[in-house]
């Protein structure tokens, strides 16, 4: 996960108007294709990679060693340094590349069941096997109206736990059926400007991520032209939406909460200081309520900064932390410690690393929180994505994985 204010910062802009052409790093210079032009020059580049990295041969065992699963992020291509989607191997040590588009990825999602890859790319929503074989269009979002982008623009496919629908944000929140081939929009983002009385965007719906169950879809939501940004919880079995509320001044927005393993809790943290405040909450995945588990305010003039809260099969809550002043009003940046505690974030904290991680961009945590990988900036000027390296928390050494790495996801 990305840091909320560097996610906030990001999305404001697409909602300014940048949605259809901005990434976290910048492409510069990419040019719109044509569907034809982009299936063209894809099958191409997929038909030379295939001839590069040839399949496992059946009954070849799977590569065995530091991962518990393969990751999957995104990098830039070398050859075109255009970002595409990658996958690490459980070895630790081989990489592949997925996809091969003539422009730029945008977003993506893995099928935890296969390992395909759901993406947008030149507005479009595809689909792609492990293997890198099978790219097929699901969604053609048209040209991105440059005026008003955010009408038209295909953002955040994100796959339901058995693989069978992928949520997407286009014009509202939308659910493809990829066993029919159907797409339905379930919220809708045009409504009618009071002043005109055309159509215009009224709320902005980006899916983040599905409950571990599959009954839940959180989402962050968005008013355009405005600061106007939150969370909420879909349910797409009711058809019903809850916006996340209360804990005045809470970062639970931004795709930044993370569910708890049975389905009933996100919880969320922020370790900057500024636009929101930082601190550490629980939400209830029914009623949408959030509690505040540590305050921004740590007394004496100090703030609680946390960050990556994850709730452990274990039933201990682990989570980057420290206490920091801000003389000048804003905290961003700050050296964090790993630390464990009780599912409430105070009871029993303990440090579990001496280390500091002050330019932390993601990290992504083993599922038996053994160690969790981390995303780590270059600079304070790179606002996401970074040197991926295996944190052990029993004081091993840390093991780079990859120089960059980009919204690194879990595979099968």
């Amino acid at each position: 996960m990305e840091k909320h204010t560097r996610i906030l910062s990001g999305l404001l802009i697409l909602i300014l108007g940048m949605l259809a052409c901005a990434s976290p790093l910048g492409e510069g210079g990419d040019e719109p294709s044509s569907p034809d032009q982009v299936a063209t020059i894809v099958a191409g580049t997929l038909q030379a990679l295939t001839s590069v990295v040839p399949d496992a041969p059946t009954g070849t065992p799977v590569p065995t060693g530091i991962l518990p699963h393969s990751i999957y992020f995104l990098g830039r291509d070398g050859a075109t340094g255009l970002m595409q989607v990658f996958r690490i191997e459980r070895d630790g040590v081989t990489q592949r590349q997925i996809t091969a588009e003539p422009v730029k990825v945008d977003t993506y999602d893995v099928s935890l069941l296969d390992g395909s890859v759901a993406y947008t790319s030149n507005n479009q929503l595809l689909l792609i096997n492990a293997d890198g074989s099978g790219r097929r269009l699901l969604v053609e979002g048209g040209p991105v109206d440059v005026n008003n982008p955010i009408l038209n623009s295909l953002t955040n496919p994100v796959f339901s736990p058995n693989a069978q629908t992928i949520a997407y944000g286009q014009g509202g929140l939308n659910l493809y059926n990829l066993s029919t081939g159907a797409s339905n929009r379930v919220l809708e983002t045009i409504g009618t400007d009071p002043f005109s009385g055309l159509p215009a965007p009224s709320v902005l719906y980006f899916p983040e991520k599905y409950s571990p169950d599959g009954t839940k879809i959180l989402v962050t939501t968005a008013i355009p032209n405005s600061d106007g940004i939150s969370a909420g919880i879909y349910f797409p079995a009711a058809d019903s939406f809850v916006q996340i509320s209360g804990a005045e001044n809470s970062a639970t927005c931004c795709g930044e909460p993370n569910w708890s393993l049975d389905s009933s809790a996100l919880l969320a943290a922020s370790p900057s200081v500024g636009i929101f405040g930082s601190g550490l909450w629980r939400v209830d995945a029914v009623t949408g309520a959030a509690v505040t588990l540590l305050p921004s305010e740590a007394g004496g003039g100090n703030f609680n900064l946390a960050e990556e809260p994850y709730l452990a099969p274990d039933g201990q809550l682990y989570f980057f932390f420290a206490t920091a002043s801000a003389p000048e009003g804003f905290i961003d940046n700050a050296p964090l410690q790993i630390v464990r505690s009780a599912p409430d974030g105070v009871s029993g904290r303990m440090i579990l690393r001496p280390d500091t991680y002050a330019l932390l961009n993601e990290a992504l945590w083993s599922p038996d929180a053994g160690f969790v990988v981390i995303a780590i900036a270059p600079d304070a000027s790179t606002y996401a994505g970074g040197r991926a390296e295996v944190t052990y928390l029993d004081g091993r050494p840390s093991v780079v994985l990859t120089p960059f790495a980009l919204n690194m996801k879990w595979g099968p």
